[in-house]
C-alpha cells in the first residue's frame, strides 16, 4: 500500500521547517524539502528525445507485494471516496471515486483510469531512456509516493495522454496548482529533467498558486 496523501501533506510542512535538504545533495533515500518555486529551479533543463520510447518498456501494473491486487487495484483502493468491496483476486464491486481533474464522480471502477502523472512517455524524454528496465518498471508501479499515479476519469486521461502542462492542464481550473507542485514533486523524486517549454509552463502556473513546501523522498 502506498502512504497516505494528507499524512504526505502533513510530513511536508513538518519537514519544510526542520530538515534542510536540497534536491541537489540528494542520493536516493534522502528525503527532499524546499519550496515548490526552489524545487522547480533545481530541475535541470535540456532538450527532450523520444527516440526509442515503446511503452512495454515501462512494465506496469504489476503485484509487487503478491496481495493480488495490482497497482491499478491499489491506487483505486487508497482513492475510493466511498470504500469498494473487495473480493477474490481483488475484484471490486461497489465504491464511489472522485476524478480531480475534471472535478467529476465515479461509481464504476472501469470509469477510471490510473494516470502517471508525469507520462511515461515524458519521463523517457526526460531522463528514464537510460535507466534499467527494473527501474522503469518501478516507476511506472510507484507505490511510494502518492503523488505519482492517480485515478482520474477515463475522458481526462485519455485527453491529456503524453502531454506535459505546456500543452494539457486539468480542465478543473481549481486543481492546477495541486496539478503543477505534484507534476514537480515526481520529477524531483524520480531525477528527471524538464524542457524549457515546460519549465515557462509550469512558472506561469506557480505565478498564480502559493508557494508551498513539498517533501519528496528520492526515488533515484
Amino acid at each position: 500500500m502506498r502512504p497516505n496523501r494528507a499524512a504526505v501533506t502533513a510530513a511536508a510542512v513538518f519537514s519544510a521547517l526542520f530538515t534542510p535538504a536540497t534536491a541537489h545533495a540528494a542520493a536516493p533515500g534522502d528525503t527532499v524539502t524546499l519550496p515548490v518555486d526552489d524545487a522547480l529551479a533545481a530541475l535541470p533543463v535540456r532538450d527532450e528525445d523520444r527516440t526509442g520510447y515503446e511503452r512495454t518498456k515501462f512494465r506496469h501494473w504489476t503485484d509487487a507485494d503478491h496481495d493480488s491486487c495490482s497497482t491499478r487495484s491499489e491506487v483505486l483502493l487508497e482513492e475510493a471516496v466511498t470504500a469498494p468491496e473487495q473480493g477474490a483476486r481483488c475484484l471490486l464491486t461497489g465504491g464511489s471515486w472522485y476524478s480531480p481533474y475534471d472535478d467529476t464522480y465515479f461509481t464504476v471502477a472501469r470509469g477510471l483510469d490510473i494516470d502517471h502523472l508525469v507520462p511515461l512517455a515524458e519521463a523517457w524524454d526526460s531522463g528514464a531512456s537510460t535507466w534499467t528496465a527494473g527501474e522503469r518498471e518501478a516507476y511506472a508501479n510507484d507505490l511510494g509516493d502518492v503523488r505519482a499515479l492517480i485515478a482520474v476519469s477515463a475522458a481526462s486521461n485519455r485527453s491529456k495522454s503524453d502531454q506535459d502542462p505546456a500543452t494539457w492542464q486539468p480542465p478543473a481550473t481549481g486543481y492546477r496548482c495541486t496539478y503543477a507542485t505534484d507534476w514537480i514533486a515526481v520529477k524531483t523524486r524520480w531525477g528527471l529533467a524538464i524542457d524549457t517549454t515546460e519549465q515557462s509552463a509550469l512558472t506561469s502556473i506557480l505565478a498564480g498558486c502559493p508557494n508551498i513546501p513539498i517533501d519528496v523522498t528520492r526515488a533515484r
